[in-house]
């Protein structure tokens, strides 16, 4: 399977777009108030990252990559959307967060940085956007040192079968792509903004996690362990109801499914 260019070059307009109706959309008053956006799950899983290198892959507007600043790390956040990178840019301005921004596809990283670092970091509706999940997972494994420990927390891939607005779980979709991708037309509302009508369409991709799991273990990587949630950070789907704890998730007798996954691997050294 190759890199596809062509989903590279849609799914950048899109992000380009709306990134400034994030820059306005996105709670940031925990970063303005001396917090952080990190819910408590990924703080606790994570650990204690004072002093320690990350690398944030695929960072969007920032608000992830500088909470993890908040929490003493010295981070680097790469994306591939200009219009992203400025939006955190200026965030981390008016946080007094420091962060260092790249501006890049993931798989062209080596030509843009050399360092490697403690900690990888990647969350929350990232892996829809790559198209070769091996070349993704090499890069993850280049850039850790030996002893450096890889963190993903993203929607579970059999969330993707679901009609996202039927009143109950209808599957409508294939757990099984083969890569290959699903082309999403323009016009729908965006997901930070309802009311803003996304222009530019999107083409994504649904990875299994078979096919996540094996291509970091093919990278190199060990896989230390693999949490699955049944709750979510937002309305996946039209029946989930949100919790006093801010995620969403499906009501009786439905909620038997996942639909958040975690991973922690490891370098060796």
């Amino acid at each position: 399977m190759s890199r596809d260019y062509e989903a590279e070059r849609i799914n950048r307009a899109c992000w380009d777009e709306i990134a400034p109706i994030h820059g306005r959309s996105y709670d940031i008053s925990a970063l303005l108030a001396g917090g952080h956006r990190l819910d408590p799950v990924q703080v606790g899983e994570i650990g204690d990252i004072r002093g320690k290198k990350v690398l944030h892959l695929q960072c969007h507007i920032g608000t992830d990559t500088l909470s993890l600043a908040r929490l003493g790390a010295d981070v680097t956040g790469v994306d591939f959307s200009e219009g992203s990178l400025a939006v955190a840019a200026d965030l981390s301005k008016r946080t007094g967060l420091a962060a260092r921004f790249i501006h890049c596809p993931i798989y062209d990283l080596r030509d843009h940085l050399s360092e490697r670092f403690d900690l990888i970091y990647t969350s929350i509706g990232v892996l829809c956007w790559n198209s070769n999940i091996d070349l993704w997972a090499g890069i993850v494994a280049d850039f850790l040192k030996p002893g450096g420990e890889f963190y993903l927390m993203e929607s579970h891939p059999f969330l993707n079968v679901f009609d996202d607005e039927a009143s109950g779980l209808a599957v409508v979709n294939p757990y099984f792509t083969g890569g290959i991708p699903r082309d999403w037309p323009s016009g729908s509302p965006d997901y930070a903004d309802e009311n803003y009508l996304v222009k530019n369409p999107t083409r994504e991709f649904t990875w299994t996690m078979g096919d996540v799991h094996n291509a970091l273990v093919n990278a190199g990587l060990r896989i230390g362990w693999i949490h699955e949630f049944d709750f979510i950070h937002w309305k996946a789907l039209e029946c989930m109801k949100s919790g006093e704890d801010g995620f969403w998730r499906l009501p009786e007798p439905l909620n038997r499914i996942p639909l958040l996954f975690s991973l922690r691997a490891t370098k060796p050294p």
